[in-house]
Formats: C-alpha cells, structure tokens, sequence
C-alpha cells in the first residue's frame, strides 16, 4: 500500500500534493496552509503513515522521529470536538480502532485512562486549558496526585501538534516555551512540536528561550507551492468570490449600557434584510452575551431556524448544538462567538462578523463560501469605534485589522494581505518557573501556583461548575459526570458566588485531603470545579451560561457512584487479601515489563523500586487497618497483607490503640530502602520513585495539620514516627531484617545527618532533568495499577 491509497481510504478524496509530502518526507516545525485545506487530516494520517499503520493492522516499523502519542492542542472545544469525530472515522475507515485509542481531554470531558498504556500509539486531542495546565504540572479539573503522570506523558514520546495558534493567545508562547525546554533538559523518549495556521508568522514564537531555534523553524515550514496553487480544485477555494462591505451601524459608546439593545436591533435589522432565503447566514460577535441577546431577538422576529454557538454549554446541550450545526443543511441563521473561527467546516452565504485582529478576520471569512461553491456571497463587518468595547481584544489590534480593511472588495483568500500582527507576551514561562512547578505540594497557606497567566489570556480563564438537586446529606453526591460540567469565566462565577452568598447558599468543593465535600469560601480560580445547587440560576439549556438567569437549573442526572475515592485506598482495598510478598513481586515483574520497552537502560532500577515500594505496609499501623477488615482474626495474623478483603475504600490506621492520621506507607518504604541502602549506586532515584509511587510524598518531607504526635518528641510526618520499627520480610528472593525507621531525613541545616530529603530531591532534579524523573515515577506507578488490577482480575 502507498500513502495516496491510505489517505484515499480514509478521507474518500485523493490527497494534497502537500499532503502527501507530509507523510514522506521528515516532519516540518511548521505547517502553514489556507483554511480548509484539510490540515488536521494531512497531520493525523501522516503520523499514523510514519509510525507504520497499514489499512487493518502494522505495515512497518515505526518512523525513529514520530512519537507514540499524537497531542492535539487546540484553542476551543468545538475544534476538540470535530478533530474527534474526523479522527474517529478516519481509524474505522481504515480499520485501527483497536489498535489506536482516541482520548478527549477538554473541560467536562477528561478521559481518564489514556495514562494506563504508554507502550501503545494513541491521539490525544484536547483544548489548550486541559493540554498546557498539564503540561505546566497542574492539570485543571485534576488530582493533584495525577498531575505528575500526566505531566509525563505529554513531555515524552509525545508529538504536539498546535493548531490555528493564531486562536492561542499567551497559549502560543507557552508552546515555544515547553518545546525549549524539552530540546535543553534530557527526555526519556523523543517528542517533537508542529505549529499549524493559515496566517502563521515565525515571531510569534520568538520567546527568550526558542528564539535560538527560529532559524529552523523558519527553513522547515511546510506551504503550498506555486503549482498547488494553481491547480483548479485550490484556486476555486482562494479565488472564491465573497463581497466585502462595511455595515451602515457600529458598536461604539453608545451601545454600552441600556444602550447594548439598540445596536443589537438594529443588528437583528440587518441579518433580516441580508439574509437569502434558502441559504446559512453567519453572524459572528467577540461576546457571549451578545450573541445570547441577538439570538433571543431573532428567535422573536423570524421562522427561519436559529442556532446559537458559543462555548458555555453543558455537553449535553452542546452536543445537539453540534449535530444540528454539522446535519442540518439548508436555511438557517448562526449566530455564534469566536468558537466558529476555526475547524467548523460550513459554509455560508452572508457572514456578519465584528471587528477582530485580522488573524481573527481571516478565520471567519473562510466560514463564508469555504469552498468557492458559490458565484457570490456577501459579507459585512461591523465597526466596533470604543476603547471599552474592544475586549476581549485589545484596541491596537483592531485598530490595525480596520485599517487593513479599507478599500478591500473581496475577502477570498487570494484577495486578502498577510498577517502582520507582531505578538508582545506579557506572560512568558521561564525555566526556573518551570523547574518549581515539579513540586506538586501546595504552599503553607494551601495554594497552588497559578499557571492560568501561562494557559490562557487573562480575559479567558475559567473554571468548570456543575448543578445538583442538593438535599441534607452534601456528602453523598457523586462526583461530577462529563454531562454536567460547563466552563464558568471567573467573573462571572464571582457574580454567582455573592448571589448565593446573598441567599445564605454556599457552593462545593471536593476536598482531596479529607475525601469529602467543603464549602467553597474562597475566591474563584481556573482549574477550580464548583458544585453548584440548582437554585443558584445562572444556566438556561436553551441559551447556555446566563448568570442573570435566576430560575432553577435543569439538573443533569447525576452519576450512580460514590465520591472520587483516595487512589491508593481504593487499589488496597478490593475485595481480595493478597499476602504483601506477593504484591511486591507482582510488582517487580510488571516494573520490569514496563522498563525494557520504555526505559530499558533503567530495568533494574525500576524492578528494585517495584519489589520495595510497599515494604512499609509491613509497618504496624497499615497492619491494623488491613486487619481490622477480615471476619476471622485469626486469618488476619497470619501473614503481612497488601491488600485488604474491604471493599469500601476505608482504611483507620493505627499503632497500640493509638490513631496515626495521614498515615503514608510509601514514606515508610522509603525510610526502610534508605535504613539499608543509602549511599549505593541510585539509592535516592529508587528512594524517590518509592516515595513518589502514590504522587502524595515526592520532594518535601512535613507533617500535616491535624497528625498525632508522640508525646516524648520524636520526629514525625505522615503517620510514621522517628523508632518506628518493620518486621522482617522475604520477597522476590530478598530478605529483609528487622528495620528501624528513623527521619534525620527531615533535618535541614545544623544538626542534619547527612543530605536532607529537601538536598537529594534537588540533586536529583539536576541529574535527570523533570523529564526523566517524571517519566519513571510514572512507569513504576503504572507498574503498581497493573499488578492490583491483575489481582483484583484474579479474584472475580
């Protein structure tokens, strides 16, 4: 089989010449390509061609320079959303559904189990928000203790590619900026990024640290040559007629206000009289709530149907907004925001757009007679003459797009100048920044960096809220299902948060710490996921986020589950009690598995964490918890358990009738390996992957709020206390004595013996790069979910 068959099988059409040089030629750094050209088919069948899939199964060796793991940044969901559905129907037609998993990563929408096969090839396709925060080592809507698998996942063996970056915002600089990194610390496999825009400039990349590599950016930019130009299926599409006229109204001062109404009508006035009948007419404006009002006056005053597009739906609702955008044909009016500009393949006769940057202006007129189908189309951009209009962009920008705009007739592709927008980045990651992002501990006051100035643009950030019918018991709701979720900008969640406040409501938050649902009393922030009761308004199914909106919300059905469940307790308790030996060895083999395909030049550092990491459930307050759970005590005296017969995910911890809160069996491991090895070869890489194997303990050593203390002193931290003593244990053919616990480790300064924990981390961090060291924490974690899912497997 030859790629023109491959692509051919897939898409229905034969393939660019472009396309085909793609897949045939070494990556690019950049691909710049008029708007529907068919960008994402070109890139994901190209990836799949170079890593050697066939129609049905392997056709060769995978390419040496194509990661495993296809990354689809994109700057709105519903480009996530089509990337999808495109891609999804590309591997059936080719028959490599089994064989290649999609996984979606966008707010509401987070696919969990794209982490568990790393030696697999895989797409993920994901909003910049839920991509970049993860790769910043703080993944919106995330568990804190996932943040480091994820982290490592998309740093290694990973192909970013960043599509219609002109969208990205502050965005595109973080991409430079990661890429930077990636080429300047050490990976544990090869990754590689790929920028993609109809109007993309090479400064715009320039940031302090990928300025050095402008130079092959600029030599590696994939474009369409003068003969592809030329050809007739191409210049119909940049030759394709489309009227270009000023509208005879403006958005200025005086539409502020209880003015917003009047330019509103007189816009509603104007599609009316422009609209053909039989045809799709477009309108396009830089707000939300104008479009909300628009639609709601236009849903009084004509027949024709309506569409109301804007990324403040719920799924559920968004996904029939989608259909109905996608499946429905013939006349209709769109109104919609900037969540139109790019990736929604439709087409229509009139376009009203407002004033945007050009890059912007560019996207939406190739909404309008994308593919030169029609002898003429008509578009009308409207002026926005007021500083305090211009956002969510700045006044300088538009100022340059209405410039560029005069005396323009015909807005085809071919008719249209070359962007020439400079970007000037007030946020810009630096490696230092970076480097302290790897400590995943919140600081003493319980706060997180902020990574959203590096994610978004400060205008765009969000977080994520859901509605519940909340009766007495708050701690029985499940947690959030896909369906519920809607992105909330944090103006607008603050407006929320003083309404119930108002109301003497409150809304939620889940604790992952205490494992339980708190009120939210803080100020809102991105990332955040708010449960919110039905009462508090502010969500309308036909209209989307409407914080004016004060009836009761609609619920979507809740899940039929328990409360995100602590990780690890959850892996300890399944039903079936496996003697701890056994657990290590499990592990060991699945740790060595896992090593030779990805990290075979650290086997056997890996096997040796796997066969230590749970040494310390031998300690005698995880025994008692364990214990506790079997019918027959005696039984439970037996032997040392890894795993309890409980079900229900609730392990008490103790020592003598005494409690030992927080308690963390790793960090017990963790003292036990370092009691008889410190000072080996790699003892404090195997020390570190120990601890770090629930992502709970990884660079910091401290005891929390709310732990018991010994009364005569002692040191302490996460339930372990300084004297703490192991019994002896055999496992994979190793014997361990008796062992005493100590934490000198803890110690900074005078009186420390020895490198404090703070002192290896650190080295360790200079040695391996955040790259590597995340990537075999991962390995041995993942290890770890295989061995208790084999064991769990094994008793149903």
């Amino acid at each position: 089989m030859i790629f023109r068959e491959f692509f051919t099988q897939a898409v229905g059409a034969d393939p660019y010449p472009y396309q085909a040089r793609l897949a045939e030629a070494p990556w690019p750094e950049a691909l710049e390509v008029p708007t529907g050209m068919g960008k994402t088919a070109a890139v994901t069948l190209a990836w799949l061609w170079k890593r050697g899939w066939g129609a049905g199964g392997r056709r060769a060796e995978p390419d040496a320079d194509t990661p495993r793991r296809l990354v689809w940044c994109l700057p709105m969901r519903v480009l996530v959303e089509q990337t999808a559905g495109a891609t999804g129907q590309w591997l059936e037609r080719l028959g490599l559904t089994d064989q290649v998993a999609v996984h979606l990563l966008l707010g509401g929408e987070v696919s969990r189990d794209w982490l568990e096969a790393p030696e697999h090839d895989a797409v993920l396709i994901g909003t910049q928000d839920m991509l970049l925060s993860r790769a910043l080592m703080r993944g919106y809507g995330l568990s804190r203790y996932r943040w480091p698998m994820e982290f490592a996942l998309l740093h290694n063996d990973a192909f970013w590619v960043f599509d219609e970056v002109q969208l990205m915002g502050v965005g595109m600089a973080t991409s430079a900026q990661l890429e930077a990194f990636r080429r300047a610390w050490p990976l544990a496999r090869p990754a590689r990024s790929l920028w993609l825009s109809a109007t993309l400039r090479s400064d715009w990349l320039a940031t302090v640290d990928f300025r050095p590599h402008l130079e092959s950016l600029q030599t590696q930019t994939l474009t369409l040559s003068e003969d592809e130009r030329s050809r007739p299926e191409v210049a119909r599409r940049l030759q394709a007629p489309k009227a270009l006229a000023r509208a005879g109204f403006a958005l200025d001062d005086d539409s502020a206000g209880g003015n917003a109404r009047d330019y509103l009508a007189s816009l509603a006035a104007a599609v009316q009289a422009a609209h053909r009948p039989g045809t799709t007419t477009l309108v396009v404006v830089n707000r939300v709530a104008r479009a909300q009002g628009l639609y709601q006056l236009l849903n009084k005053a004509v027949d024709t149907p309506l569409i109301l597009v804007h990324s403040r739906f719920r799924p559920a609702e968004r996904r029939e907004l989608n259909r109905r955008l996608v499946e429905e044909e013939g006349e209709r009016i769109i109104v919609a925001t900037q969540a139109v500009e790019a990736g929604v393949d439709l087409s229509a006769a009139t376009l009203f757009t407002e004033l945007a940057p050009w890059s912007s202006l560019v996207q939406r007129f190739g909404r309008c007679n994308r593919h030169g189908e029609l002898d003429q189309a008509q578009i009308f951009w409207i002026d926005i003459d007021s500083d305090k209009q211009a956002p969510p962009y700045e006044p300088e920008t538009l100022a340059a797009a209405r410039d560029r705009l005069q005396g323009l007739q015909q807005a085809g592709p071919a008719h249209l100048p070359p962007v020439e927008e400079g970007a000037d980045w007030q946020q810009v990651i630096r490696r230092g920044d970076f480097l302290d992002l790897f400590d995943t501990d919140p600081d003493l006051t319980g706060f997180d960096v902020d990574v959203s100035p590096y994610v978004r643009d400060t205008d765009d950030r969000d977080l994520l809220g859901f509605w519940r019918e909340l009766g007495e018991d708050v701690q029985a709701e499940p947690a959030p299902a896909a369906e519920e979720l809607c992105r909330i900008p944090l103006g607008e969640a603050r407006k929320l948060l003083d309404r119930l406040n108002k109301a003497n409501r409150t809304a939620w938050i889940w604790d992952h710490l205490e494992r339980r649902w708190t009120p939210f009393r803080g100020a809102p922030r991105p990332g955040l996921v708010l449960m919110l009761p039905v009462e508090a308004g502010g969500y309308d199914p036909e209209l989307g986020l409407f914080i004016s909106h004060k009836k009761t919300v609609p619920a979507v059905p809740a899940p039929e589950a328990i409360p995100e469940a602590d990780e690890d307790e959850r892996l300890t308790t399944l039903g079936r009690a496996v003697p701890l030996p056994e657990h290590l060895c499990h592990v060991e083999t699945h740790a060595r598995d896992l090593g030779e395909v990805l990290a075979p030049e650290q086997v056997e550092t890996l096997s040796t964490a796997g066969r230590w990491h749970d040494l310390g459930k031998a300690h005698p307050a995880f025994q008692h918890a364990v214990q506790a759970a079997f019918d027959d005590p005696e039984q439970a005296r037996t032997k040392l358990w890894a795993k309890s017969p409980r079900l229900d995910g609730r392990l008490d911890y103790g020592v003598d009738g005494q409690p030992r809160r927080h308690f963390r069996h790793e960090l017990a491991s963790m003292l036990a390996w370092l009691a008889h090895h410190d000072g080996a070869p790699e003892a404090d890489l195997i020390a570190y992957l120990i601890l770090a194997h629930h992502g709970k303990l990884r660079l910091r050593l401290r005891a929390l709020p709310g732990e018991n203390e010994p009364s005569d002193g002692r040191l302490f931290c996460r339930g372990v206390w300084a004297g703490d003593r192991l019994p002896p244990l055999s496992a994979c053919k190793e014997a361990v004595g008796e062992t005493e616990l100590q934490l000198d480790l803890m110690r900074l300064g005078l009186g420390a013996q020895g490198p404090s924990w703070t002192e290896r981390t650190a080295a360790l961090l200079q040695q391996y790069g955040p790259f590597r060291l995340a990537w075999l924490e991962t390995l041995l974690r993942l290890a770890d979910w295989r061995a208790s899912r084999a064991e769990q497997e094994q008793f149903a």
